[in-house]
């Protein structure tokens, strides 16, 4: 057996005892009955301060407090693991929303209606990212997706309006293209950067990531294949994850890029650079982008205190409140998941509509794949890579990417 199989098996064996003795004992070494406790990746010293004044705020009310412990992204499912071996899992678990179909599949969490949780409005989008096999398990109070982000000057000088089909996209990037500066930039980068940026051309040309072979996907690595051969994007974009494509927005070596709402605050402090954001051109014009929805869920750990269970699921609804979900998208600029806060959020910053417009089209990664998507990630990731760097066609990258996602490897 190829030694990542083994390793992901490893994992969800160990996940799935974890989680199961979680099931059978519960949380009985939390110290304070008072206390409500959530496991994040808020690691970024303001994010996380934001983040507890709105617990502190939802939690006052209840007679409890609310104690965060925040490890970086990559490393929750690891300590998640390590609490639930020794009985004390958080009340509140947020996982990123590819993550939620493993702890699922292990029945160590509360279906969100179960626990009480309010998910009324929430958009399709939001639910398929924090749902596995049709019950929903997690909750996203504000969620992120890609955008086309162009430079307003470079376009206005080429006498130019932002590209809405591949057809414009190659034209437009080609006429960009002078001197120093590439018309368009992307991440292609082997791992999440790059499949999370090639998945809007993918799932908009039909792609199916359950059967990747099936042909209706490939224009999308020919059209990555045709930037790149001519010219109109660097070649180096196979080793530039998204930060490394910003740098090269803001430096003018590219006039248009491919991002996420989390690069605004970088972009905002550039006072001379003028940028706007744009729908992600699509194969064939009216037909809306289908991008990949991104960010964290919250969800609740399976224990047999109902109580504690209850009393998190307060917490997430009232964090859920319209005022709350705009105020908290406002903070970390991502797009609201509840309908009527997405469409204040939009009224507030009309600069960033495009992004909560394609949250309302976009869908999870793991909603046709389950908890096999790590391995498929892997396949698509291995297919554009071998596309761009000349060693096969689209075609034949993709049937190899579903030969190998078939078999784990």
């Amino acid at each position: 057996m190829h030694p990542t199989r083994r390793r992901r098996q490893a994992t969800a064996a160990l996940l799935a005892a974890a989680m199961a003795a979680t099931a059978l004992t519960g949380c009985a070494s939390v110290p304070d009955p008072g206390t409500i406790t959530v496991l994040n990746s808020a690691t970024d010293s303001l994010e996380h301060a934001q983040a507890q004044q709105f617990f502190d705020q939802c939690a006052k009310p209840l007679g409890v407090k609310v104690r965060q412990t925040s490890v970086p992204a990559d490393q929750v499912v690891s300590k998640a693991l390590r609490m639930a071996s020794s009985h004390s899992l958080t009340d509140i678990l947020e996982l990123d929303g590819s993550e939620v179909p493993q702890f699922a599949d292990t029945g160590g969490l509360v279906p969100v209606r179960q626990a009480g949780v309010d998910v009324t409005g929430m958009s399709g989008s939001a639910v398929t990212m924090g749902s596995f096999k049709g019950t929903q398990y997690g909750v996203a109070r504000a969620v992120n997706s890609l955008a086309l982000i162009y430079n307003v000057d470079l376009l206005k000088q080429a006498g130019l309006e932002p590209p809405t089909t591949w057809d414009e996209l190659k034209a437009t990037a080609k006429k960009l293209t002078h001197g120093s500066t590439f018309g368009m930039a992307f991440s292609a980068t082997p791992d999440a950067d790059g499949v999370y940026q090639f998945l809007p051309f993918f799932w908009s040309a039909g792609g199916d990531e359950a059967h990747l072979d099936d042909g209706k996907g490939a224009p999308a690595l020919q059209l990555w294949k045709d930037l790149v051969a001519q010219k109109s994007a660097s070649s180096a974009v196979v080793t530039w994850n998204q930060q490394d494509v910003n740098d090269q927005f803001i430096a003018g070596r590219t006039a248009m890029m491919v991002n996420g709402p989390w690069q605004v605050p970088v972009l905002g402090q550039h006072k001379d650079l003028h940028w706007a954001v744009a729908p992600i051109p699509v194969p064939q014009a009216g037909k809306p982008p289908v991008p990949p929805i991104g960010g964290t869920v919250m969800t609740i750990p399976r224990t047999d205190d109902k109580d504690r269970q209850h009393t998190a699921a307060r917490i997430i609804n009232c964090l859920n409140e319209r005022r709350n979900q705009v105020a908290w998208g406002e903070a970390v600029n991502n797009v609201p998941t509840v309908a009527a806060a997405t469409e204040q959020y939009k009224k507030q910053n009309p600069k960033l509509a495009a992004f909560a417009d394609e949250v309302a089209t976009a869908r999870s990664r793991t909603d046709r794949v389950g908890a096999n998507w790590p391995v498929v990630s892997d396949a698509l990731a291995g297919a554009f890579q071998s596309v761009l760097t000349g060693r096969a066609s689209a075609q034949s990258a993709l049937a190899r990417a579903q030969a190998r996602a078939a078999s784990g490897e």
